[in-house]
């Protein structure tokens, strides 16, 4: 592919993406992160600025995109809904032109995916999907960058996400798993299944590429995976949930005993951050020589990175 093409390119899901971009932009973070490691300096974003809208607080995408792009020279600036009149005084789209009339780039991170999308649409800069309640898919492109780093080749490899199947983690690596060829089943509780819309959305796609997409409540379905990977079980403002999202994932926490379901000893943990220890994950577990969680925090930084080097 032509990497010029991507010059421009918003990332609000990676629906509108080929196989072949995203593997071009998992190349390029590899790249980056070896850099990174050399201590190579790079002013590629000088005279760049970026605009950081955050709707819901944030360790790993804030602190990803605020060093990505100032240690590329740019300038980013931290904008929250105390700072700004987004949807309040002002539409979204009367924001989204302002912003892109003054900034390089925008990150958005919150509730609604159509906020993000308007700003796409809208800003005439490149725009990028840092969460929000149906997506998060700057986070999986980091989790399928560790899944190199560990098996190589991910084509043909396998991962179980086990608790709610229905977050947005779930449904961003749906969708990058099954452009890719990498095999996901989703190991949930039959009330927080994925959507069926998602699912026949996806099939063409997984058909495609090979990938075997599956949906199961037995956690013995974990036999024989590459990766078990989970998230915990009540998301930001799902708070009210809590118990009952507690009693039906508490048989779905990933300890011990569901990483030796695996029957591979070579299977690695994953976990898109915070984590409650001690419920959707065992501390043993994410504390344990199959965690890499850390590598995968890291992995958002120079995932990060790499897209706004294609797209800006």
């Amino acid at each position: 592919m032509n990497p010029a093409t991507l010059k421009g390119r918003s990332l609000v899901n990676w629906k509108d993406w080929t196989p072949d971009e995203i593997r071009y932009l998992l190349e390029l973070s590899h790249t980056v992160k070896k850099s990174s490691r050399n201590r190579d300096v790079h002013q590629r974003f000088v005279g760049k600025t970026l605009a950081m809208i955050f709707e819901k607080r944030s360790t790993r995408t804030r602190c990803a995109f605020e060093t990505a792009f100032g240690e590329e020279g740019g300038h980013p600036v931290f904008l929250s809904t105390q700072d700004i009149q987004l949807g309040a005084k002002e539409s979204i789209e009367d924001t989204a032109r302002v912003l892109g009339r003054m900034f390089s780039a925008i990150e958005f991170r919150g509730y609604k995916q159509d906020t993000v999308e308007i700003l796409a649409q809208k800003s005439g800069v490149p725009v990028y999907n840092g969460l929000t309640d149906e997506y998060h898919p700057t986070q999986v492109l980091a989790d399928l960058m560790t899944l190199e780093e560990n098996f190589g080749k991910i084509e043909g490899r396998s991962l179980c996400f086990v608790g709610d199947g229905r977050n947005n983690v779930v449904r961003s690596l749906l969708i990058i798993c099954s452009k890719l060829g990498v095999n996901l089943t989703v190991v949930s509780p039959k009330e927080l299944y994925p959507a069926k819309e998602l699912m026949d959305e996806v099939a063409p796609w997984a058909a495609a590429s090979g990938a075997k997409i599956a949906v199961s409540s037995d956690t013995g379905a974990v036999r024989g995976t590459d990766c078990i990977y989970t998230d915990v079980w009540v998301s930001m403002g799902e708070e009210s949930y809590s118990e009952e999202r507690r009693r039906l994932l508490f048989p779905y926490q990933v300890n011990a005993a569901l990483m030796q379901k695996t029957e591979n000893p070579a299977a690695i943990f994953l976990h898109c951050l915070p984590a409650v220890k001690g419920q959707e994950v065992s501390i043993d577990v994410i504390e344990g020589e199959s965690s890499k969680v850390w590598d995968q925090a890291e992995n958002r930084k120079h995932t990060i990175k790499a897209i706004m080097l294609a797209t800006i």
